[in-house]
């Protein structure tokens, strides 16, 4: 099929996640034939950057080798079979080397040594707050059925996630539909020691009710690439512990190196009672994960009535677990980690520099990601001055969807030293070229 072909039959048809339709209607859109590496290349062989990894999937690059070979091998011996009564040995091993990667506590333990199987990042967060909430109960704790979560939250797109999201533009439509959800103070810089008291009040008051606090470590991603102290996580651990409070983290958009170490809690040097990880994890298949402790498993432990009455049609299916199990081993053979630390610098000079232009109110960086705040009209995620941004960057050759008035860089751990500084210096003239009118 031509371009204006694709074009016809989407706007006939596709309904296109966060998209006002009324105005796709009339845009013209890039229109993606192949993918390779950090490129993207649209069906006239134009090419643009990827630079936010498509999602924040595509890590390792589009079409790794490795990983499109481990799907055909994979799917020539066992494509699909459910996990319900049936073991197989890509689950298993997967669910090994997950638990031996995960998070330590300062003693050095790895706690977390139970693996659930989801589809995707959303599924994760539902799946550990029906755990948090069934385990409660069979524990006797029936009181606590509350859970905790943090300003500017984003969990995922799910009712349950949205529910714990602190993302009022996300929650508001949703009104009625949602449960009750307890949202903290965000630890902003220079406001870190009044969100920290307003936590540990929250917790004091009411931890008799509250069955766990769920937090995206270290940087919450949807909301604008809001960083905060890793001290926070130490501290929250803490006062979970001594209310007895689980602490759930999610990693979906910040595990496997985007701020530097494989989770982003290693900042922290602690472990949660559950661990959600997604996107990057089955490369370019949709699955996800959560990793739990004893804490949290052993209310299950009992009869047929006290188990996980959860799971879905391709929970741990063999073709995502073994494309997952491939994910890991190239990140420990090609050293991913240190190619992406090697990276940061990069980002965090070129953000600095941006912080000079006109328009622009904030920057940060942490590990593969930068991101910079431009000034608008308060309007934040649905702002536009980001979107004028990603015009520019589109005639230049990069692919920058932006959060609202905030811009961002988030490419692939892959990406080459001269693609970066390409990919940055697209970024800068982009912003150059709309603050600067």
């Amino acid at each position: 099929m031509d371009r204006a072909d694709i074009v016809r039959l989407d706007k006939r048809h596709v309904w296109h996640p966060y998209t006002p339709m009324d105005a796709w209607e009339h845009e013209d859109p890039i229109v993606v034939a192949r993918a390779e590496g950090v490129w993207l290349e649209d069906v006239d062989g134009k090419r643009y950057l990827d630079g936010n990894a498509s999602w924040w999937v595509a890590a390792l690059g589009h079409g790794h080798p490795r990983l499109l070979r481990i799907m055909e091998e994979q799917a020539a011996t066992l494509a699909h079979c459910s996990l319900g009564g049936i073991a197989h040995e890509p689950a298993a091993r997967l669910a090994e080397e997950l638990v031996a990667l995960g998070p330590a506590t300062p003693s050095g333990e790895r706690p977390l040594d139970r693996v659930f199987f989801v589809d995707d990042g959303s599924t994760a967060i539902d799946a550990a707050v029906k755990m948090c909430a069934q385990a409660r109960r069979q524990l006797g704790q029936n009181e606590k059925t509350r859970f905790v979560a943090l300003d500017g939250a984003y969990h995922g797109d799910t009712v349950g996630a949205t529910s714990l999201g602190g993302v009022e533009v996300f929650r508001r439509p949703y009104a009625g539909v949602t449960f009750d959800c307890v949202h903290a103070p965000f630890p902003e810089p220079g406001a870190y020691e009044r969100a920290f008291a307003a936590m540990a009040a929250l917790l004091r008051e009411q931890g008799s009710a509250i069955a766990a606090v769920f937090v995206e470590p270290v940087v919450q991603g949807v909301a604008g690439m809001r960083i905060y102290d890793a001290a926070y996580l130490r501290e929250l651990r803490a006062l979970c512990d001594a209310s007895d409070v689980w602490l759930v983290f999610d990693e979906v958009f910040s595990g496997y190196g985007r701020t530097g170490p494989m989770w982003a809690s290693e900042h922290a040097g602690v472990a949660p009672d559950l661990m959600c990880i997604g996107k990057v994890f089955a490369g370019y298949l949709p699955m996800g994960a959560v990793l739990a402790g004893e804490r949290v498993f052993r209310a299950f432990r009992g009869g047929r009535d006290r188990a996980f009455l959860h799971g879905h049609t391709f929970c741990g299916n063999p073709l995502g677990a073994a494309v997952a199990r491939e994910v890991l081993a190239v990140y420990r053979e090609e050293r991913i980690l240190e190619r992406g630390r090697a990276h940061a610098p990069v980002i965090a000079r070129a953000f600095a520099r941006l912080a000079a232009l006109p328009g622009v109110e904030r920057v940060r960086s942490l590990g593969m990601i930068g991101a910079a705040d431009l000034a608008g009209d308060g309007s934040g995620y649905l702002g536009n001055v980001g979107w004028r941004v990603y015009e520019e960057a589109r005639k230049r050759g990069a692919y920058l969807r932006p959060l609202g008035d905030t811009v961002y860089v988030c490419p692939p751990l892959t990406i080459a030293a001269g693609e970066l500084e390409e990919l940055l210096s697209i970024l800068e003239e982009s912003v150059r070229a709309v603050t600067s009118r």
